[in-house]
């Protein structure tokens, strides 16, 4: 596949591939590879590393077909299970052959329990793939979520599938201020329906976030390709918060601990940002200005607010004027920096790869 565009400025004004915060204290260290920290009100961006490094999402890729489904599909619409949505890889929700299922069901299905079965069963009313995938790049593109590919409807690993820290941030934003989809991410538990001669049962939330004080909503993921994400949203004094972390390992702090780390940083952080959540339609920096969608060039552009990075390793700013510090300074070929935390985080990421190997994991979500 050939990769995606490069848009030009980047979108939201966020360049580069180093750790960018606002303030002059910055986050708790992370082991992932890519994070973001953003208000989703205001849209500042406070935080971030590599926030439009393109990686594989597994199932956050849901977020997007939940939107989809949403605008095209009547939650009342009764759907009929098959062998295929029953036989999918990775998690289900427990759908079977013969089985009948609201819409509105299977977005919870989707939402709660992360089911590859229930995403299978909501692609094919949406006209299968690629109709679905294809559907899908097209809300992404009016996102403004430019690094995202879809290239399977649930996540599950394909050809040229992506995304970036960035853009789920975007994608839980889109999903919260749809009722519905909100809705859902913060529900403990539904009926859901059996099959055949199989009984209904309690079809529960496995967000591990869910029950803490302003939690709004959230989303993991997991493949052997992807490694574990996660996105997440919490409210805590009228201010509400998002956090996506991308490509890490589950210890030593599992990667909602790690999201919950850099939201709890982010209510204490200045509201001035180092860039912007784009808004629908627009691809701006963050100075303000608009690009089309998919516009690409091979430049790069600095950080939002005036900001540059400072000449010494432990450069840093004042954070009583909004700027922005970043950690560590390029080489002298220009290549960007590796800050201390990636390193840790990618040694621990290679640890935590073995590991699983040697288990066998092959769990999907």
């Amino acid at each position: 596949m050939a990769p995606l565009p490069v848009p030009s400025p980047p979108v939201g004004g966020l360049a580069g591939c180093g750790d960018a915060h606002a303030g002059a204290v910055p986050p708790p260290p992370v082991g992932v590879a890519s994070y973001v920290v953003a208000d989703l009100d205001s849209g500042a961006v406070l935080a971030a590393r590599a926030p439009h490094a393109r990686q594989r999402p597994a199932s956050t890729i849901k977020l997007l077909l939940a939107l989809v489904v949403d605008e095209r599909l009547p939650m009342d619409r009764v759907v009929v299970g098959t062998a295929e949505d029953a036989n999918v890889d990775g998690s289900r929700a427990g759908l079977g052959p013969g089985g009948r299922y609201t819409v509105d069901q299977l977005l919870h299905g989707l939402l709660l329990s992360s089911g590859n079965d229930a995403a299978n069963a909501l692609a094919r009313e949406l006209g299968g793939v690629p109709a679905t995938p294809a559907a899908m790049r097209d809300e992404a593109r009016r996102l403004g979520a430019l690094d995202t590919r879809p290239a399977t409807p649930a996540g599950l690993d394909g050809p040229g599938m992506s995304a970036s820290a960035y853009d789920l941030g975007l994608l839980l934003r889109a999903a919260l201020e749809r009722p519905r989809i909100a809705a859902t991410l913060t529900t403990r538990n539904i009926a859901f329906p059996g099959f055949a001669d199989k009984p209904g049962f309690l079809l529960g939330n496995d967000d591990r976030l869910l029950g803490t004080p302003g939690f709004l909503g959230g989303k993991n993921g997991f493949t052997d390709a992807a490694r574990h994400t996660f996105v997440g949203a919490m409210e805590r004094d009228g201010r509400r918060l998002v956090a996506a972390v991308v490509r890490g390992e589950q210890r030593p702090v599992r990667m909602v601990g790690q999201a919950r780390a850099l939201l709890d940083w982010g209510f204490g952080a200045p509201a001035t940002g180092i860039g912007t959540l784009v808004g629908p339609g627009t691809t701006g920096s963050g100075a303000g200005s608009d690009t089309p969608p998919g516009a690409a060039a091979p430049g790069a552009a600095a950080p939002a607010g005036g900001a540059t990075a400072p000449g010494s390793a432990d450069g840093s700013a004042d954070g009583s004027t909004g700027e922005v510090t970043t950690t560590g300074a390029p080489d002298a070929a220009g290549a960007p920096p590796v800050p201390a935390a990636v390193l840790v985080g990618g040694v621990a990421a290679l640890a935590g790869v073995g590991a699983l190997v040697a288990a066998r994991l092959r769990r999907r979500r």
